[in-house]
This record gives C-alpha cells, sequence and structure tokens, in this order.
C-alpha cells in the first residue's frame, strides 16, 4: 500500500465503475495522479493477471489498493483508510445491504479528514425514512452517521438521477425504440438528473473549491423538469409524437405490493414524488460556479444511432 498519508492531498477513489473512473479522470486532470496521490479500492483480482481497467489505472499514475467491501471487516477498511485524508465513495450498494453503513463507520473509525459517501442521488433529508426503497433507508441512517459526529468533515454531493438509468430500459419510464413514456405519480412531478461525468468534474471541482467546503450538502443538476417536459423533449428527439402513459401512485403502489422483491418497482414508487428527488437548477454548485453540463437534450443529441 502506498505511503500517502504524508500528503494532504491524498485521496482515494472507492469503486472504478462508472461514476468512480468519471471522479478518477477528473482528480487526475487536477495533477493528483501524476504527483502519485491518488489511489482507487478495487475488488480483489481472481487471478494475477492483470485487466484491462488495472492496465488504465496505471497508466494514468493511479495506484490500486484491493479490498473486498462486502466481506471485509470494519477494522480492516478502517486501517486503509487511515492512510488518505479524503475519501470518497463511488460504489453503491454492490456488497449488499449495510454496505455504506459499514464504509462510513470504518472512515469515522480511521479519522479520515474529509469524506464524500455515496449520496449521489436525491435529497435524503426531504425524503427521509419508509419511502418503501430500502437502500434510500440506508442513505438516511449515514446522514446520521455524519452529523452525530465532529471529527471527520464530510460533503454530500445531491445529483439527483444518473442521466443514463434514467434512459435505461430496465428502468421502464423511457422507452425510445417504441416512442413512449411513462410518468410516476403525475405529469407535474418533476426529475433531477445528472450525467456521471458530469458528476466527477463537479465533484472534483467542490473539493477544491476556495473556502474548503465542510459539513454540507451541495446540490448540482445537469438538468431538472417535469416528466411531461421531458415527454416533450423526448417528441422533439425522435420528431414524432409519442405515447404518454401515467403510472399513478395507487398503480406503483399495487405493483410493489404484488412483486415486493423487484428493485425497479421499488424505485418508480421511491420517485414517484413531488419533494426531494428534483430542486431548480438555480440553486446548484454548477450554475453559481459557471460550469457548464449537459443537460438531457444535449445528451440525447449524443446519442450514437438515434432512434427515430
Amino acid at each position: 500500500m502506498p505511503n500517502t498519508k504524508s500528503s494532504t492531498n491524498a485521496t482515494l477513489v472507492i469503486g472504478a465503475g462508472e461514476l468512480g473512473m468519471a471522479v478518477i479522470r477528473a482528480l487526475a486532470e487536477r495533477g493528483l495522479a501524476s504527483r502519485g496521490v491518488l489511489s482507487v479500492l478495487l475488488r480483489p483480482r481472481a487471478d494475477d493477471a492483470p485487466g484491462d481497467t488495472d492496465e488504465m489505472l496505471r497508466q494514468m499514475g493511479v495506484n490500486i489498493v484491493r479490498a473486498d467491501l462486502a466481506t471485509a471487516s470494519e477494522e480492516a477498511l478502517a486501517a486503509i483508510f487511515a492512510n488518505y485524508p479524503t475519501v470518497i465513495c463511488c460504489t453503491g450498494f454492490v456488497g449488499g445491504p449495510g454496505t455504506q453503513r459499514k464504509i462510513t463507520a470504518a472512515v469515522l473509525k480511521a479519522g479520515v479528514e474529509r469524506y464524500v459517501p455515496w449520496q449521489f442521488g436525491v435529497d435524503y433529508d426531504v425524503v427521509g425514512h419508509g419511502s418503501g426503497q430500502e437502500v434510500f433507508d440506508e442513505q438516511s441512517d449515514v446522514r446520521d452517521m455524519l452529523r452525530s459526529q465532529s471529527g471527520t468533515h464530510w460533503i454530500i454531493i445531491s445529483t439527483g438521477m444518473f442521466t443514463s438509468f434514467l434512459f435505461e430500459p430496465s428502468f421502464g419510464v423511457v422507452d425510445l425504440e417504441g416512442g413512449r413514456i411513462h410518468a410516476l405519480g403525475s405529469w407535474d412531478n418533476r426529475l433531477t438528473v445528472t450525467t456521471p461525468d458530469d458528476i466527477g468534474r463537479l465533484t472534483s471541482a467542490i473539493l477544491a473549491h476556495e473556502p474548503l467546503i465542510h459539513n454540507d450538502v451541495v446540490y448540482v443538476a445537469g438538468d431538472t423538469f417535469s416528466y411531461r417536459q421531458l415527454a416533450d423533449m423526448v417528441e422533439h428527439h425522435l420528431g414524432r409524437s409519442v405515447e404518454r402513459v401515467l403510472w399513478d401512485m395507487d398503480t406503483l403502489r399495487s405493483e410493489v405490493a404484488a412483486h415486493p422483491e423487484d428493485g425497479m418497482r421499488k424505485y418508480h414508487l421511491a420517485f414517484a414524488r413531488e419533494t426531494g428527488v428534483a430542486w431548480e437548477k438555480e440553486c446548484t454548485f454548477n450554475v453559481a460556479q459557471g460550469i457548464p453540463v449537459t443537460d438531457v437534450p444535449a445528451w440525447l443529441a449524443q446519442r450514437k444511432g438515434r432512434v427515430n
């Protein structure tokens, strides 16, 4: 393991998935990798042969640390985290229920100076417990853990839904090929979305901001819109009308009751809210700092193989 504790810029990113790589690239552009103070925590490999991700990270100058979040103890994770003044968690719930609480407990035990938890999503202060989505409850628990202590500074970055997830066919809200939009709860309900690449750039900018941001929730947004506006944007992209289908609250609740193990149906219900899942772009960090981001029309325009 690299000896990084002596550097005040030493940073550990947990995970190298879509979001993790976006954050790593943004931090590398800020010079952390070239100075040898940027590391990433990955799961142990099944064999000794380096994978494509490993090689790409090494070429970027990123140090690789290994641990299994699902099986490692809180103490073992704390021993790793203690080497880094800044820890950014970019891995979600792949380790199963309780993973985020365990990671947070290990961060606090290690005395990490600054922590960015896996809170890249909705406003869990507004959503609170009992949303029907267990992972949302765990996120609320993480906020309680951070606010109940004073040894570790934290920054929560609220991003809304990943833009790509909104258009994920398995999510079922937007069917570009079939030309169909489903509204969750009401056509007037709104969503905030941000692309992972923008989240990476904004996370880097938030960490570098002067004066330093401590113990605060920072809002960012690539776009904020109602489901009615979403349907309009998709129609403009496709150049034709789309079918508009409302999934009202009774429908969403009955679907969850009939399929209690279906995570997507739970997400439908969790996002069918008037509050907590959207905020005005004018009130975001990116607008205040003049940082350009990708809205939904721009994201659609960037898609390869435009659907018509």
